[in-house]
């Protein structure tokens, strides 16, 4: 049987990936480029010769790093089988083999063989000592590894893996390799030293010690005394998930379902407090109302009492968490509130039904994806957060604090940090098992292939007026609190001389003129452009993993798909101050060395604030029907045309979400950045960390303000960019607007 010219077509995709894979053997350096490789300065230092430098063919060509060298098998098999059918039983066996060897073999290279030759001691009796070492891997093996990667996935799908749709198995290959690198192996490598002893073994009876610790798990609450940081953080958690996401559904409805005028004004005020250091919102607490705050003081002189420092506890985290994580609610139900189907509440209405059962009935039910991912992110972020309790908390201890001081205390525990991250963890997984129980198998889907040009009704009054007094309250509030903050950057010294002054935004961003040109001569400068490159590379990759996650979890089945969706969820889950130490424990030696760099930076980033754009992607895919996806099918489009032409363009309220999160966090974080900055990459939030040490408050609270308004220009933007959805519906007008 003849093969015909069509069948034997060479796939472009997979020339591609053959490519780059023998681009990254031969051409590009193979390892680390210290002075970072988009640089370019290593074309001129040595390049191909030089070991520091050179391309794995040229180390293996010189006799150096012989190790390497069987990696050319696997390069060359996929070229043996490039012009056989694709449906060839053989072609898909070589890609899979030719993959997974060559990724394996990359794999067990780079942890076999570290900075003092073999890494374990069999490889030594097995081979000899090795007078050699390894560097962190560079963009070469990277480039080879990702290669193999997508060889092994179109070898699957071309064995008919997800009816053969090379874009959704390569899609889930890439997420899986990529959170199997960024998040398991560090978490791992931090979670494993619960179990070590002081001599360097392993224990169950080291773990069984600090895990069942009074102080964890103490009920003393119920006696007057302290209850443990367990009890602690999960009340406090439920009590902010409840309230963010009532105060989120607040501001979403005021923006959807009334004819408030200055919804613009309302939208921003909404976000401010997320593009806030979360200690600067603590310090504005404090001067209002702690023991010397301004209200105290004047409540006290007015009825004569005396000032009590209520403020340091449970009251202060919440009020502390609900400000800034309210944001997050919000940014979640705003695209779930908009997605639900006029039309469906105009059936309603026609149906003789009013407009508070019409809402009650009708509406808030199909909102419950949107509410279920707003309580669960709001409840993530409770347990995560260590800045709020750590200003604020008083004798109210949680989990997150006690991770703190056991990683950079005097204690120096790794292992206490450990237990205490796995009940952590397993707090956050309860909550997000409970949540799919609660949503259950129903279906919340409102858009579909048909035209909706309705328009949602207004809120009935009897919900009207209390939505509204609750928006107004907590606006005055926000509004009250961020004039604190910038009142603040102009005083000369805080609580000692009021004089209003420009002086710290002069000391932290000044601009001079030398003979070389332009000067930036500011304190913050160096610190505030980096914090903007790496938050501007992080939040669109941030965005794209997220969304493209959530698409795999809402429109494909595949084996192991609840593991899939726990492993986006873990980093999340996990305090930041964790994810700091476990980069620096899993990222400071080979075979990924990039501790110092800004890299590490960047996936920080990503792979901590991914989880927002899968939930709200999930949210707002949840209320797409898949007729949709399966018309695009049908009309000869393929996975990735009907995602990027169909689904990418009704998401545009969760890659609004994706994208304002991402960048936002890039640029205010500091539970993980503490740990990974460096001279060379210092971020804003590590700068004015360091400015409140030195007592040096009006420069660090100008930065914070700064940092404010650059946010509040780039929440601007991206809105500009991004657009609104558009699903054939009108627009409500105000009366008289």
């Amino acid at each position: 049987m003849r093969t015909s010219a069509s069948e034997r077509t060479v796939h472009p995709v997979l020339v591609f990936w053959i490519l780059a894979g023998w681009i990254g053997f031969c051409l590009l350096p193979w390892y680390g480029v210290e002075d970072g490789f988009f640089r370019f300065a290593w074309l001129i230092d040595g390049y191909p010769f030089d070991e520091d430098y050179a391309p794995a063919a040229f180390l293996v060509a010189q006799g150096e790093k012989v190790w390497l060298a069987p990696l050319l098998l696997p390069l060359i098999a996929p070229l043996l089988v490039l012009r056989r059918r694709k449906t060839d039983r053989t072609h898909a066996m070589v890609l899979i083999l030719s993959g997974a060897v060559g990724f394996s073999y990359l794999v067990a290279q780079g942890f076999g063989i570290g900075i003092r030759g073999f890494t374990f001691d069999w490889l030594t009796w097995l081979f000899g000592e090795l007078d050699d070492r390894q560097f962190g891997m560079g963009v070469g093996a990277m480039v080879l590894a990702t290669s193999f990667l997508f060889l092994f996935t179109q070898g699957i799908a071309a064995r008919g893996a997800i009816n053969g749709d090379v874009f959704v198995v390569s899609a889930i290959g890439g997420v899986i390799v990529v959170v199997a690198i960024f998040v398991f192996f560090p978490i791992a490598r931090m979670l494993i030293s619960a179990f070590i002893t002081e001599d360097g073994g392993y224990s169950v009876n080291v773990f069984a010690s600090k895990f069942f610790d009074d102080r964890l798990w103490g009920l003393g609450c119920l006696r007057g005394a302290r209850c443990g940081v367990a009890w602690n953080s999960l009340f406090l958690a439920i009590v902010v998930g409840f309230i963010t996401t009532a105060l989120g559904l607040v501001f979403a409805l005021v923006l959807t379902r009334s004819g408030f005028r200055f919804k613009r004004g309302l939208r921003a005020l909404t976000v401010l407090p997320i593009i806030t250091p979360p200690f600067v919102i603590g310090l504005a607490l404090i001067l209002l109302f702690g023991l010397s705050g301004s209200v105290t003081v004047a409540f006290a002189d007015i009825f004569g009492v005396q000032p009590t420092r209520w403020l340091y506890g449970l009251p202060g985290i919440v009020i502390a968490q609900t400000l800034a994580f309210t944001p997050i609610a919000f940014l979640v139900l705003i695209g779930v509130v908009e997605g639900v189907s006029p039309s469906m509440e105009e059936a309603a209405q026609t149906l003789r039904a009013d407009k508070w059962q019409t809402f009650r009935t009708v509406s808030l039910p199909l909102m419950r994806p949107g509410l279920a991912n707003a309580f669960l992110l709001g409840f993530i972020e409770s347990m995560a957060d260590f800045g709020n309790p750590l200003v604020l908390g008083g004798n109210y201890d949680v989990l997150s604090t006690e991770i703190f001081f056991a990683i950079v205390g005097a204690q120096y525990d790794q292992g206490r940090a450990a237990v205490l991250a796995m009940v952590l963890l397993f707090f956050t997984l309860s909550a997000f098992y409970l949540q799919r129980a609660w949503l259950g198998r129903k279906s919340y889907t409102t858009v579909t292939g048909k035209g909706d040009a309705g328009v949602h009704p207004l809120m009935p009054r009897r919900l009207s007026v209390p939505v509204f007094t609750i928006a107004a309250i907590w606006g005055a509030f926000t509004v009250i609190v961020y004039g604190m903050i910038v009142y603040g950057s102009f005083v000369e010294l805080w609580g000692v001389r009021d004089a209003l002054t420009f002086k710290h935004y002069i000391t932290a961003f000044s601009i001079g003129f030398t003979e070389h040109g332009l000067h930036w001569s500011g304190a913050a400068w160096d610190s505030f452009f980096t914090t903007i490159e790496v938050a501007a590379i992080a939040a669109p990759l941030t965005a794209a993993v997220g969304l493209i996650t959530a698409y795999l979890l809402t429109r494909q089945n595949f084996a192991g798909k609840n593991s899939f969706e726990f492993g986006t969820m873990l980093s999340f889950a996990i305090p930041g101050t964790v994810i700091g130490v476990s980069y620096i424990l899993a990222f400071n030696v080979p075979p990924i060395e990039i501790t110092g760099t800004g890299i590490i930076l960047v996936v920080s980033f990503i792979f901590r604030n991914m989880p927002v754009g899968v939930r709200a992607g999930i949210a707002s895919m949840s209320q797409i029907d898949k007729s949709l996806d399966e018309s695009s099918l049908t009309l000869g489009a393929n996975s990735w045309h009907t995602f990027r032409r169909v689904i990418l363009p009704l998401l545009r309220p969760a890659i609004l979400a994706a994208l304002v999160f991402s960048f936002v966090r890039a640029m205010t974080a500091i539970s993980a950045v503490i740990f990974l900055v460096s001279a060379e990459y210092d971020m804003a939030t590590s700068y004015i960390i360091g400015r409140v040490e030195n007592n040096d408050y009006g420069l660090a609270i100008a930065y914070s303000t700064t940092l404010i308004f650059v946010m509040l220009a780039a929440v601007g933007l991206l809105q500009l960019l991004v657009g609104r959805t558009q699903i054939g519906r009108r627009t409500h007008f105000a009366p008289g607007g």
